[in-house]
């Protein structure tokens, strides 16, 4: 089974679909602390009430880099309006993400998952890895990869969970 799920995973990424085979969807998100950026503590289930998009990223991922930006332009767009966007960072070493986060100027809050605990509570398999919950907390859309055109599907999803 584990293969299959392997295959499935590639293809999707291959293909440019985003696959949800995750257990996670339907299941309330599972709740985290991680330091940010900031150096402060962020605790996931602080945000219930909001839309939330959890990116899970590395500086080695080159579509990573390719989609910072245009998440940073959808969490400067919606902020205001109830939705936040979490950057969960699991490079080994945090001073190679806060350079890349400086370079591309990204304002989303950056979080450090060094020890990767929180990359296999989600099951975190490809680079990127989106995940979208609704404002109970609840694991609604599941994405692998990036693709050019993928931000038109996180900005559909956004607006249809905003407007729940």
């Amino acid at each position: 089974m584990k293969g299959l799920r392997i295959i499935l995973l590639v293809l999707s990424i291959f293909m440019g679909s985003s696959l949800a085979s995750s257990g996670l969807t339907g299941q309330t998100a599972p709740d985290f602390v991680l330091k940010s950026s900031t150096g402060e503590n962020l605790r996931l289930s602080e945000y219930r009430g909001d839309v939330v998009m959890i990116n899970f990223w590395a500086t080695w991922c080159g579509p990573c880099r390719q989609e910072m930006p245009l998440l940073d332009e959808l969490y400067g767009r919606y902020q205001r309006v109830g939705f936040s966007l979490l950057g969960v960072n699991i490079d080994d070493d945090s001073r190679r993400a806060m350079a890349m986060v400086k370079e591309l100027g990204v304002r989303f809050p950056v979080l450090f998952d060094e020890e990767k605990k929180v990359s296999k509570l989600y099951e975190v398999e490809a680079m990127p890895m989106t995940i979208l919950l609704d404002r109970e907390g609840t694991v609604r859309h599941i994405h692998y990869g990036y693709k050019p055109g993928y931000e038109q599907k996180y900005l559909n999803e956004i607006r249809s969970l905003l407007r729940e």
